[in-house]
């Protein structure tokens, strides 16, 4: 058993994540008489699967439902697959908005002189007049 600065060290999340982890219910450590947590191995290798999940970029909800399908010995890799394959839509969605976001900024950044005339194609931009 391990207390939470183990947990921490073991899994390089924040106690205040893996405190918020606990509270939305991810992980539920058992409790010493003092009212410590006291985590066993698998609390970290849940808490170290949702620290790897985040990093990808699930959201809390898909984190939940990834631990839930991990846990079920009897679930269908398909479902695993289909969350998987909606947050990469999404993460391409993202990719194309950025993209966009810097071919607009990279114009508008071309079109201004930067020098000391107040005339200011960014701004115009940005105020939606250009």
């Amino acid at each position: 058993m391990m207390n939470i600065s183990e947990v921490e060290t073991r899994t390089g999340l924040p106690a205040k994540t893996i405190r918020y982890y606990e509270d939305i219910g991810l992980v539920t450590p058992a409790r010493r008489t003092n009212g410590y947590r006291d985590f066993s191995d698998k609390d970290a290798h849940k808490l170290a699967f949702l620290a790897r999940a985040r990093a990808l970029g699930f959201s809390i909800e898909d984190c939940r439902n990834l631990l839930a399908l991990w846990e079920d010995q009897t679930r269908a890799s398909s479902d695993v697959r289909e969350i998987a394959k909606h947050h990469l839509v999404e993460i391409e969605a993202k990719i194309q908005g950025l993209m966009a976001m810097r071919d607009t900024l990279s114009d508008l950044v071309h079109q201004c002189a930067g020098d000391s005339r107040p005339d200011c194609p960014i701004l115009k931009g940005l105020e939606g007049s250009q």
